[in-house]
Formats: structure tokens, C-alpha cells, sequence
């Protein structure tokens, strides 16, 4: 019998770090609604893996609801061997997996939101920039995240980029929180 129990996960499963023997960082493309799922499978059975997630409030009449939901809908970080990426194919929640070709780029973006996240702050989706100005968090809890401002004459959202997806999380910062970077 199904419910409507929304899944509740851990963000992060092991550690960002660089993967070693014959396992490897993968970006997966899931099947919709699923990425929660595909995360709760792994943890199962016992498969590294990050799904960054935002909350989120429902009104439902006088009700407010809190809940989350993934940063990047529709995917998920994972570290596995061959024999485990089998496993997951198997969960039939994957519609395919992404290859990474700069695993150090890819764990160095997801340290920054995990670090964001591990403080509660809550990122909301952003567009992607290519040019922008490269910024440094200098005080408040974000400290030492690096990022780019959308625009230089108004210095109030850093965007921290995930490249190989082609998508950005937002943070609002004031003018006096940010360094500008040189390069």
C-alpha cells in the first residue's frame, strides 16, 4: 500500500573525496521524483553518495508543511565501483549515468554547498553564468566560499556553479561580506 509519507534522506552518504581503486564520481540523471528514492537505495546498500537538497513549505489550507527537496532536480553525485553502478541500474530509478571528467572541479563545487548546507543555509536555484565577477566570502558563516556575482554593480547574490550539470545554487550576501578576486 503506498503512501504519501514524503522519503526523508541524509544529504550526504561517506565523504567528497577523490575516489580510489576502480570506483569513480558519477553525475546520474534520474528518472523524475526519484532522486530521493535513488538515494535511500544506495544508502541501502551502502553506496557513497551527495544529494544536496533545499527546503521547501507547503500551505495546505491553515497547515504549513516543511520538507526538502534536491538542489538539482533530477540528479545525484555517487561514487561507486562497476559492481555497485550495476546494483543501481538494477533499482530502475536511473535513466542514466554522466561521466566526470574533472573529479577534483566537481568535489570542490559540492564541498562549497555541502558547507553551506552543514551551516543551514538554504540555496535556491540559479542560473547558470558563464562571465561574471569571481568573488570570496570573507566573514559570516559561508567564509572562505568562492563564487561569482551576477552583476558588479549590485554585489548581493554569490552564485556557486556546478559545472559538468550546467546549473548554480544562489546566496544572498551583503557588499561588505565579499572580496573580489583578481583573474
Amino acid at each position: 500500500m503506498a503512501t504519501n509519507r514524503p522519503v526523508e534522506v541524509r544529504e550526504l552518504f561517506g565523504e567528497l573525496v577523490p575516489a580510489s581503486g576502480d570506483a569513480k564520481w558519477f553525475v546520474v540523471y534520474v528518472k523524475p521524483n526519484r532522486a530521493k528514492k535513488l538515494a535511500e537505495y544506495a544508502f541501502r546498500n551502502g553506496i557513497h553518495y551527495f544529494l544536496p537538497l533545499k527546503d521547501s513549505i507547503r500551505v495546505y489550507g491553515n497547515r504549513k508543511i516543511k520538507f526538502t527537496k534536491p538542489l538539482f532536480p533530477g540528479y545525484i553525485f555517487i561514487k561507486c565501483n562497476p559492481k555497485e553502478r550495476q546494483k543501481l541500474i538494477i533499482s530502475g530509478h536511473i535513466v542514466k549515468f554522466l561521466n566526470v571528467d574533472n573529479e577534483n572541479e566537481l568535489l570542490f563545487s559540492l564541498k562549497q554547498i555541502n558547507f553551506g548546507r552543514e551551516r543551514g543555509v538554504n540555496f535556491s536555484a540559479h542560473k547558470y553564468i558563464r562571465k561574471g565577477m569571481r568573488v570570496e566570502i570573507v566573514s559570516g558563516a559561508l567564509k572562505g566560499m568562492k563564487g561569482f556575482v551576477e552583476e558588479s554593480e549590485k554585489l548581493d547574490k554569490v552564485i556557486l556553479q556546478v559545472d559538468i550539470l550546467r546549473q548554480a545554487v544562489s546566496v544572498s550576501v551583503t557588499p561588505e561580506q565579499i572580496k573580489i578576486l583578481e583573474g
